[in-house]
């Protein structure tokens, strides 16, 4: 999660028949949310952990609070401080989390931090074939074991910011016979750990070309920042630019901190990106020189850009850019949508 950490429970959870007695939502002061990782120190080699090939529908059984601190208790897990694992404990929320990303029967779906599977039974349950990316081994373990007569789950255990997610998937939509012309893309469901959000928004968003949407439960700041940060605030950043130039970005709803386990400090709230397809990015002739010069103006946010943009052409080269695109020439990079931003690298950027 985005937060900083925490205090985290550092003991084995009691025995379920003592948890039947305790509210529903505990008041523990953990840190924040999801399942899947941090950067690690060596870089690791991805092991599959494989379900059989069996296919039988399951039957619906929604996760809850007795649910997730019984599957916990069974392999004695506790949440990890390390990991960022924060628990959903109410079905309901996932099913909207699915609702959101339009999931249905068919469809091929990345989870990231799948923990006790609360998220992939509603996945599973709606159709969808998972591939689950957990860096936890006990956790992949018992996803994997707990879905193994679907046949429609594969478990990677790897830290997603290292594992080459986008080869993963093209061969797993490879595998699979399209039933439609919007099954050659796949989809993104999951409930990520706070500190590695914009990691995970980095990586998935110029996935246009595998990926047709991204449904994320996130920070409520992150989220609110990522989709409605306006221009000239202090919260408009090199982010949004990057967030608008990828994809259409749409605040969903919010999530109570009540309704995890660890409960975090801070609410959550899902964001659905719908991806653009490559050839629907923005004109520009090359992103990392665009996203360069986006970030150098950004280095200096107070600055107009005529300074912070110099050592790219002359402050007047600048000023005239700025008035062909329809801006003063005092414009400072708050002030730019991300239209603003292609036409200006266009006309002083020579690649």
């Amino acid at each position: 999660m985005n937060s900083a950490p925490h205090l985290l429970l550092q003991q084995p959870l009691p025995a379920i028949s003592f948890l039947e007695n305790l509210n529903p939502k505990p008041k523990l002061r953990p840190p924040l949310q999801a399942h899947n990782s941090t950067p690690s120190a060596r870089k690791s080699t991805p092991t599959y952990v494989t379900a059989c090939a069996k296919t039988t529908r399951r039957r619906k059984n929604p996760d809850d609070y007795h649910a997730t601190l019984t599957a916990l208790n069974s392999k004695g897990r506790f949440p990890r401080k390390s990991l960022g694992q924060h628990y959903m404990l109410d079905s309901e929320i996932n099913d909207q989390l699915v609702a959101a990303a339009e999931v249905g029967e068919g469809d091929v779906v990345l989870e990231i931090g799948p923990g006790t599977g609360s998220l992939t039974n509603v996945l599973i349950n709606a159709g969808a074939t998972v591939l689950a990316i957990e860096k936890d081994p006990h956790m992949a373990t018992l996803v994997s074991d707990r879905f193994a007569e679907t046949g429609q789950l594969k478990v990677l255990q790897e830290d997603f910011v290292k594992c080459h997610i986008h080869s993963h998937m093209s061969l797993l939509l490879g595998s699979i016979k399209p039933s439609s012309a919007n099954s050659r893309y796949a989809k993104v469901v999951a409930n990520i750990p706070f500190n590695i959000s914009t990691d995970v928004v980095k990586q998935l968003l110029p996935m246009g070309d595998i990926f047709s949407e991204v449904v994320l439960l996130l920070q409520e700041e992150t989220a609110f920042r990522l989709v409605e940060s306006s221009l000239r605030t202090s919260e408009y950043r090199p982010i949004n630019v990057f967030v608008n130039f990828y994809s259409d970005p749409e605040f969903k709803f919010k999530v109570p901190r009540t309704k995890f386990f660890p409960q975090p400090n801070v609410d959550a709230a899902v964001v659905k990106f719908k991806l653009k397809q490559p050839s629907c990015y923005p004109p520009v002739s090359s992103t990392k020189s665009f996203f360069s010069m986006v970030n150098s103006a950004f280095n200096g946010k107070r600055k107009m850009l005529r300074r912070s943009l110099q050592h790219r052409c002359t402050p007047l080269e600048i000023e005239n850019a700025l008035e062909t695109v329809g801006r003063p020439t005092t414009s400072r990079p708050e002030e730019l949508t991300t239209d603003d931003f292609v036409k200006l690298h266009n006309l002083i950027v020579k690649v």
